[in-house]
């Protein structure tokens, strides 16, 4: 554990004092943390590639920003219904402010991509193109590309009175081409050339070995080429623009006699849900922006007008490129644990409880914890929920073998999980063709939580296996997502999963655990104690600590509950990667709180929260959930506690301490709302937890 920060007492506040409990919106937060993210592609000690990738990481969380968290802002405001944060802004106050912070924002992307990474790559080899910049040889190549590749899968929409405007895909690239007819007068005519997805981006151009690499983006071979498609009439002009949609899935359960097929519908309707923003390039002329704007009926604070090229997402192509020397040296998870031998897996669990940190820790073991099950003949049962998997997932496949060998196997699989949908009702349905028992939860309620129950016969008894988790049974996000995984076998545990799992599954009445922590039941109830907990100790002079790492803090009760604790005394460090609404180092209300987020190579994921219980065993819980309204009372969550010594010392001592301790990748949350980087000492060198987590493992390997 990192060394103690002196606490502070201070007076609650009175109201003489002119200080009430502040909060930081919540979106407003969450477009700080996507600032974090575009800082390291702004970054210059990361390599040129993992620039790229981070700003097409910042691209892709703007997106659905706006296809959830603005397209609910806008519902909420065009309805007269709305559901205040923390900070009590209504949605008309948030949108405007969402508005300019968004356009800032953007304005910083572009700036990013165009006037630092464009010529870095340039300076590295990697050059791109536009059309008026290519060779006669380059010309004549693209032209016949066009030809080949692109026309065959092009279908031009006209609009006049006899053509209605189309229904447009959600964030589906298009462009807008103006014509003339030589031999007619009258009006510019309009026509629209959606581009299928399957289309890719970015086309290298031929070049000779050892040369400079060449690319172009698809938009402007489309601009370029599109009067092709239109025989006597003459190209004007042709801009490139995407629409981004409501993406959120409403589904009334009690009303739907079949989920499964309810889902279907609905996401078969989700692309044409209404228009919440319009990016288009910036050379498009006024009457084309509001012939768009009027048929999308979108105002013109939704629209944004870009430099090319639009969608800096499908810049995540440039990783494909065989350039080492610009990306992150390899990195290959260890798997050096107590369970790296899968024929053993049940016989190292009854000896000991086993916890992996992943990517660190390889996620093979969950994965043979799973296989193992399902081939050994003393294996009865498996039971899991699955929110989230990869698109071959060797989880499902597992499943699908022990049912085939004769075991009984339920998945509980979360057909809501946002944006997934598609791909876990397909995984519902091999599974039940295998003879699975697929189930889809409570009636209102996400399944969240990560778990895993074996069920297996040893002599005369039938013992349980658990595995829970803080992330998704997702291989491939393993990589590069931070989670911890933990296996046990006992009984006190293992007993509360199965609970758990019969009342997902059945009609059984509010269970209670011994000892998990369970959303909607009792989660958020037993947070509030243990903090009023830690309050109480701080009060009688006793020390008090609190430590919590998390995706997200948003729920008022629990801030308040922590600006309690911190007026009594008590000691507070927090771990928030994204949404803060909670506002640290205020005199008189939170000073003795200190919030810092961490950013960097991987994704930071887990959630894990330590009490000091002064004059007893600290608690130490991990999980699925964040500090959010959503995670407490309308998803199915687990928080579960680190029993085992040696289990509770790693994280302590290691795994809280060395993310406190970091330098490199962390920024200090400031009372106005600002992120800072931590002040260390004027030789001192950054310290990355990530690196210290990488060598860590690497030293596993060659124990």
């Amino acid at each position: 554990m990192s060394p103690r920060p002196k606490k502070k007492t201070a007076r609650a506040p009175s109201p003489d004092d002119g200080v009430a409990p502040v909060y930081f919106n919540r979106e407003l937060s969450w477009l700080a943390f996507n600032r974090r993210v575009l800082a390291q592609a702004q970054n210059e000690r990361h390599p040129l590639l993992e620039r790229v990738r981070f700003l097409a990481i910042s691209s892709n969380n703007l997106d659905e920003f706006f296809e959830i968290r603005v397209a609910g802002l806008i519902q909420q405001r065009d309805s007269g219904i709305s559901e205040p944060g923390p900070d009590g802004l209504d949605p008309r106050e948030q949108l405007r402010r969402i508005r300019a912070a968004v356009h800032a924002f953007v304005g910083d992307q572009y700036r990013c991509w165009h006037e630092q990474l464009i010529p870095a790559l340039a300076a590295e080899g990697i050059r791109f193109k536009s059309a008026s910049e290519l060779t006669a040889a380059e010309l004549a190549w693209v032209r016949a590309y066009f030809r080949e590749q692109v026309y065959p899968v092009l279908t031009p929409l006209a609009l006049d009175q006899s053509h209605p405007f189309p229904q447009l895909g959600n964030k589906e690239l298009n462009i807008v081409v103006a014509l003339d007819r030589p031999s007619v007068r009258g009006p510019k005519r309009i026509a629209l050339l959606p581009v299928p997805r399957i289309l890719p981006r970015l086309i290298p151009l031929p070049s000779a070995p050892r040369a400079p690499q060449r690319m172009i983006f698809l938009t402007e071979i489309v601009k370029l080429c599109a009067g092709e498609l239109f025989p006597g009439h003459r190209l004007v002009g042709a801009h490139a623009f995407r629409v981004t949609r409501n993406s959120d899935l409403y589904i009334d359960e009690e009303e739907s006699a079949n989920l499964l097929k309810k889902i279907e519908e609905e996401l078969r309707h989700l692309r044409r849900g209404a228009a919440v923003r319009l990016e288009i390039e910036d050379s498009v002329t006024a009457p084309l922006l509001a012939t768009l704007c009027h048929q999308l009926g979108l105002p013109p604070d939704n629209v944004f007008r870009l430099a090319p090229p639009l969608n800096l997402m499908r810049l995540q192509s440039l990783g494909d490129l065989d350039r080492p020397d610009l990306k992150f040296p390899p990195f290959a998870p260890v798997n050096a644990s107590a369970l790296r031998e899968p024929e053993n897996i049940f016989a190292r669990l009854r000896e000991r409880d086993v916890l992996l940190h992943h990517p660190y820790d390889s996620f093979a073991p969950v994965v043979d914890f799973v296989a193992q099950a399902a081939h050994d003949p003393q294996v009865f049962a498996i039971k899991q929920t699955f929110y989230r998997t990869s698109g071959d997932s060797p989880l499902i496949r597992a499943l699908i073998e022990a049912s085939q060998n004769g075991k009984q196997v339920t998945a509980l699989i979360e057909l809501k999980a946002r944006f997934d949908e598609a791909n876990n009702i397909q995984w519902a349905k091999q599974l039940e063709e295998a003879g699975v028992h697929v189930v889809y939860g409570l009636v209102g309620y996400k399944t969240h939580c990560k778990m895993c129950l074996v069920v297996r016969r040893e002599g005369r008894r039938l013992r349980h296996y658990a595995h829970l988790g803080t992330g998704n049974y997702n291989p491939r996000t393993a990589r590069y997502y931070t989670d911890l995984s933990h296996f046990t076998a006992r009984p006190a545990i293992t007993g509360d999963v199965a609970k758990l799992f019969n009342a997902l599954t059945g009609f059984g009445r509010q269970p209670r655990f011994s000892h998990l922590l369970v959303a909607p039941y009792e989660l958020h109830r037993r947070l509030m104690a243990l903090i009023a907990q830690e309050t109480r100790h701080a009060a009688a002079g006793r020390p008090a600590r609190i430590i919590a790492k998390m995706n997200a803090l948003v729920d008022k009760a629990i801030i308040d509950a922590l600006y309690a604790a911190s007026r009594a005394g008590v000691s507070i460090d927090l771990i928030v990667r994204g949404t803060c609404c909670l506002v640290p180092g205020r005199r008189g209300l939170s000073e003795n709180i200190r919030v810092r987020s961490l950013v960097g190579r991987f994704l930071e994921h887990a959630r894990v929260c330590y009490f000091e219980n002064s004059g007893g065993e600290p608690v130490i819980l991990a999980g699925s959930a964040d500090w959010m309204p959503r995670n407490f009372f309308r998803r199915i969550e687990v928080l579960f506690p680190i029993l085992d010594p040696a289990l509770r010392r790693w994280i302590t001592e290691e795994l809280l301490a060395v993310e406190l301790r970091d330098s490199a990748n962390a920024r200090v949350l400031q009372p106005d709302g600002d992120y800072v980087r931590p002040v260390r000492s004027v030789n001192a060198k950054p310290f990355s937890a990530h690196a210290h987590f990488m060598a860590a493992a690497g030293r596993r390997a060659l124990a």
